[in-house]
C-alpha cells in the first residue's frame, strides 16, 4: 500500500519532477500556433524567463535548426540583469521554414565558481571548496576529448595542491581559461527544454522590400481603342525599371467571360467592343490556366517574364479563385459551385451589388479536396511558367484552412514564392490570414491622412506584436480605391502620398495612372474612378504635363541606395510643434545610415514647424553641430540642437527626406 503522505507529495506530476521553469518565450505568436516571419540574412533575437531555486547559477541555449534537419544547430544566450530575463540570437541563412526553442540547465561548474569567488572575497577558508572543485573537474574530464582531459586534469591536480598559495589556486579556478575548456564538456543533468518547438518562416528579401506597379496589360498598345498585348506591355517594361520598380503586378490575364459580361463603368450591359473585367475569368479558350487570346500565348507571356527578369523586376500574377458562368470548370465540375434548388448556379453578390458575371466557388462542397487539388495547380501551372509572385484576390471570402493548406503545400516545394493578400476586410481577418501564411497584405494606408491616424497604425503594423508576422504593403491607390485626399487634392497630394508610401514603409505599390495624378471619381463620394480600366481599355501619354515620374524615380533610387528605407520594424515618429507635418526617422541597427523624414500633408498650404531630432539616437551631443542633406534636393542643411525649423509647401516641396552626413 502507497504511503499517504508520499501519494499527496507526487500528486498530479508527470513523469520526473522538473527543476527548472523556461517561460514566456519570444518570438512567439498565439502560443506557438503561428510562424513568426523574417527574411534570409536576418539575426533572429530569441528571449525567455528561466527560473530555478536557490542561488544556482544557470546556463541556457537556443537550439535552431531548417525544416527537415535533424541536427539542432546551438546559440548561447545570456541572462540580462536589468530585465530579469535571458536572451540570444541565430542568424536564418535560407529561405524556408524554420524551428527552434530553449534549453536550460544548472551551471555546476559556474554555481561552485560563483561560492568560490563570493567565500574567498569575504575572507573565508576556501580550501575545502577547492577540493570541491577538484572533484567537479575530475568528473568534468571524463566526458572531455584526451588532450582536453588532460589539461583540465592538470588544473584539478593543481587546485589540491595545499603546498601552493591559495591565491594562485583560487585565480586558476577562476580563469576564464578553465571556463571554457569546461563549457565544451560540462554536465547537463538537469537539462529541460521549453514544452513545444516554435515556427519560423524565413522568406526572401523581395517578401520585404519591393515597390510594386500595377499594370493592364491590354492598355498598354500604342494605339488608343486598340486592345494590348503581352508584347506591347514588354516595351512599357524598361520604362518601369528605368522608375525604380521591382514587381510588375497584373490582374488576371485568362480569357474573360462572354455571359452577363459587364460593360464600361460597371454598367449590366456590354457593348460589342467592351473587353469586360478580367475578373470574370473563363470562356471557352479555357480558365485559369489559359490566357486571353487578345493579349497574346503562352509563349507571349513566358517572352514577357523573361524581359521583366531581365530588367531586374519580376512579374507577379492575380489569383482570382472565381469562374464566369463560362469557365470550362462550371461544365465539368458543378459540384465545385454553388447550385441552388432550381439546378441554376448562384452568382456573387454583395448585397445590394450582383455580379452575375462571377460563380463563386463551393470551397466545403462534396467534392471539395479535388476543388482545393486543383486551386494549388494553378499556382504550379504558373510557377512553372517563371512567376514566384502571386497577389491574391479577397482571400478573406475563402477558408482560412485552404488558404494554409495551399500556401504550405507550394512553399513546401517552392519557398521562394511570395503571397501578397489583397483584403480589405476587419482587421482580425486581415492578420488571421498574415498569421496562416500570406507574405505580405494589403493595408488601410489608403484611408490614414492625418498624422494622428499615420502614427497610430504605422507603429501598430511595424512595433507591436503585428510586425512578427503582418508585413504591410502600402499601396497608393487600387483600380478600386480612389482616396477622397487624391480627388480633392490635386498633384501635390499624389506626390504626398508616394513620399509616404515610400518611406513609411520597405513595401509600397502604386496603381497605373498614380504617376498622371488621374483623380476623377466616378461620381461625388464614391472612391471608384470614373471610366475604370477594370472595364475598359485606357490608353496613356506617360509624358503628360504634370506628371510626377521624376518623383517615382528619385524616390525608388533613394530607397536602394539607403539600407534604413530597407527595413521594416525600424520607423519611429518624432515630435513635430505643427501636427500637420509629419515627422518620422528610420535608422539602421549599426548606426550607419539615419533617414529622416517630414511631410507637410495638407495638399493645399503651405506650413512650418519646429521638429524635434532624437539627438541620442544618432549619437549627436547636445551642442554638436550635425550635416543633413535632403535627399530630394540635394541641398545640406547644418542644424544644432533638438529643435529645428522647417518650412514645407506642397506647391513646391511637400517633403524633406534628410541623410545624416557623417
Amino acid at each position: 500500500m502507497k504511503s499517504p503522505s508520499r501519494s499527496l507529495r507526487l500528486r498530479g506530476l508527470r513523469g520526473k519532477p522538473y527543476r527548472i521553469l523556461i517561460e514566456r518565450v519570444t518570438p512567439e505568436l498565439d502560443g506557438g500556433r503561428y510562424p513568426v516571419k523574417r527574411t534570409v540574412g536576418d539575426t533572429v533575437v530569441v528571449g525567455a524567463d528561466i527560473l530555478k531555486d536557490g542561488h544556482d547559477v544557470l546556463a541556457a541555449r537556443v537550439c535552431y535548426r531548417p525544416e527537415g534537419r535533424k541536427s539542432w544547430r546551438y546559440a548561447p544566450m545570456a541572462y540580462d540583469y536589468d530585465e530579469d530575463r535571458w536572451f540570444g540570437s541565430f542568424v536564418v541563412d535560407a529561405i524556408g521554414r524554420w524551428a527552434y526553442t530553449v534549453e536550460a540547465w544548472t551551471d555546476t561548474f559556474g554555481s561552485w565558481r560563483d561560492a568560490l569567488e563570493k567565500r574567498f572575497s569575504a575572507g573565508e577558508d576556501v580550501r575545502s571548496e577547492l577540493l570541491e572543485g577538484a572533484a567537479l573537474l575530475e568528473r568534468v574530464s571524463r566526458r572531455a576529448p584526451r588532450e582536453l582531459a588532460r589539461k583540465i586534469r592538470e588544473k584539478a591536480l593543481f587546485l589540491r595542491q595545499e603546498n601552493a598559495l591559495l591565491l594562485d589556486r583560487v585565480a586558476a579556478a577562476t580563469s576564464e581559461e578553465l571556463r571554457s575548456w569546461v563549457e565544451q564538456c560540462a554536465e547537463r543533468s538537469d537539462l529541460t527544454r521549453y514544452h513545444r518547438e516554435l515556427e519560423l518562416v524565413v522568406d526572401r528579401e523581395r517578401a520585404r522590400f519591393a515597390a510594386w506597379y500595377e499594370m493592364f496589360p491590354r492598355s498598354q498598345s500604342p494605339v488608343p481603342g486598340r486592345h494590348g498585348t503581352f508584347a506591347d506591355a514588354e516595351k512599357q517594361l524598361p520604362r518601369l525599371a528605368d522608375l525604380g520598380f521591382d514587381v510588375v503586378y497584373l490582374p488576371p490575364i485568362h480569357p474573360i467571360g462572354r455571359t452577363h459580361r459587364r460593360g464600361r463603368n460597371n454598367t449590366p450591359e456590354a457593348g460589342p467592343d467592351d473587353p469586360g473585367s478580367p475578373w470574370a475569368i473563363g470562356n471557352e479558350h479555357g480558365g485559369h490556366t489559359a490566357v486571353e487570346p487578345a493579349l497574346g500565348t503562352l509563349e507571349d507571356f513566358e517572352r514577357f517574364v523573361r524581359a521583366a527578369r531581365d530588367l531586374g523586376l519580376e512579374v507577379a500574377l492575380d489569383y482570382a479563385l472565381q469562374c464566369s458562368p463560362d469557365h470550362p470548370w462550371v461544365r465539368e465540375h458543378p459540384e465545385w459551385f454553388f447550385v441552388r434548388p432550381d439546378g441554376t448556379i448562384r452568382y456573387a453578390e454583395n448585397p445590394p451589388k450582383k455580379y452575375l458575371d462571377i460563380y463563386p466557388l463551393d470551397f466545403w462542397g462534396p467534392d471539395w479536396p479535388e476543388l482545393w487539388r486543383a486551386c494549388r495547380d494553378i499556382l504550379l501551372f504558373w510557377i512553372d511558367k517563371g512567376v514566384r509572385i502571386f497577389r491574391v484576390d479577397n482571400p478573406h471570402t475563402k477558408p482560412f484552412a485552404f488558404w494554409e493548406w495551399v500556401i504550405r503545400e507550394v512553399q513546401s516545394v517552392h519557398p521562394d514564392v511570395i503571397f501578397l493578400s489583397e483584403a480589405f476586410t476587419r482587421p482580425k481577418r486581415m492578420k488571421a490570414l498574415a498569421k496562416i501564411g500570406f507574405t505580405q497584405s494589403y493595408t488601410y494606408f489608403t484611408w490614414r491622412n492625418t498624422a494622428a491616424e499615420l502614427r497610430e497604425y504605422l507603429t501598430e503594423l511595424t512595433q507591436t506584436e503585428m510586425a512578427e508576422y503582418f508585413r504591410g504593403n502600402l499601396f497608393t491607390n487600387t483600380p478600386d480605391i480612389l482616396h477622397e485626399y487624391l480627388q480633392r487634392g490635386g498633384r501635390p497630394a499624389f506626390r504626398i502620398r508616394l513620399l509616404l508610401a515610400a518611406t513609411l514603409s520597405p513595401l509600397y505599390g502604386i496603381y497605373s495612372g498614380f504617376e498622371l495624378c488621374e483623380n476623377t471619381p466616378l461620381r461625388e463620394g464614391s472612391e471608384e474612378y470614373l471610366n475604370s480600366e477594370k472595364y475598359e481599355l485606357r490608353w496613356r501619354d506617360w509624358n503628360a504635363p504634370g506628371n510626377i515620374s521624376e518623383d517615382i524615380r528619385k524616390l525608388n533610387r533613394i530607397r536602394r541606395e539607403n539600407p534604413a528605407l530597407q527595413l521594416y520594424t525600424n520607423l519611429r515618429f518624432h515630435h513635430s510643434e505643427y501636427d500637420g507635418i509629419l515627422f518620422y526617422r528610420k535608422s539602421t541597427p549599426d548606426g550607419s545610415n539615419h533617414i529622416l523624414v517630414a511631410v507637410n500633408l495638407d495638399p493645399h498650404h503651405w506650413h512650418e514647424t519646429m521638429v524635434h531630432v532624437p539627438l541620442d539616437a544618432l549619437g549627436i551631443a547636445p551642442h554638436e553641430d550635425y550635416v543633413l542633406e535632403d535627399l530630394l534636393t540635394g541641398a545640406r542643411y547644418t542644424w544644432r540642437g533638438v529643435r529645428n525649423y522647417v518650412r514645407l509647401d506642397p506647391a513646391e516641396q511637400v517633403g524633406h527626406v534628410f541623410r545624416l552626413v557623417r
